[in-house]
């Protein structure tokens, strides 16, 4: 991706978290990024395509995160701690990725781009992968109530009763978020 693309990306995932989805227009971009009138629809023509390359750009930053955190040991302690610790950085470093997403839920939707926004952060196929290496029973099955317990355990700490409680250090935000994942992992063992 081209560094203008790229740029357009993220000032897309900036309004999409700032101000939800009605604040990601073609304008707007161009407004943000201080670009002459049009130059946002040059390079996506349709709201849809601007929509997907967002989330196409949302998808590679979470690979790049996960390539970087991920354990070469494959033990039910060390998947935890690094599920735990990318889930924080959702929650503080990438938050406005966790925001955006699900600012662009609805239109998404809309533009038959929900899969890959819903597969944009967490994969089942890598989950399952991971369950599979652990010996699980039925992996894909594991693999698939893990990533609703990790969507959930980051709705709950964004927008759940759990944001509503008071700021956690990072060890304390890790540990809890470790407890109910490491019980996940046990699944089918």
């Amino acid at each position: 991706m081209d560094e203008r693309r790229t740029a357009i990306c993220e000032a897309v995932l900036d309004l999409a978290a700032e101000g939800g989805n009605r604040a990601v227009t073609h304008g707007a971009v161009d407004k943000r990024l201080d670009l002459p009138k049009g130059s946002t629809s040059y390079y996506y023509r349709t709201r849809a395509d601007l929509l997907a390359a967002a989330i196409g750009r949302l998808r590679e930053r979470s690979r790049e995160e996960f390539d970087r955190a991920v354990p070469r040991a494959v033990d039910p302690e060390t998947a935890a701690d690094a599920m735990a610790a990318q889930l924080h950085l959702l929650l503080t470093d990438r938050r406005r990725d966790a925001l955006a997403r699900y600012a662009l839920a609805p239109d998404a939707a809309a533009e038959e781009l929900a899969a890959d926004l819903a597969t944009c952060l967490f994969s089942v196929p890598l989950a399952s992968g991971l369950f599979a290496a652990l010996g699980t029973v039925d992996p894909d099955r594991a693999a698939a109530d893990l990533v609703s317990l990790l969507e959930g355990l980051l709705f709950d700490r964004l927008y759940g009763a759990r944001s509503l409680g008071p700021t956690k250090s990072e060890a304390e935000s890790i540990a809890d978020l470790r407890g109910p994942i490491r019980r996940a992992l046990n699944y089918g063992a």
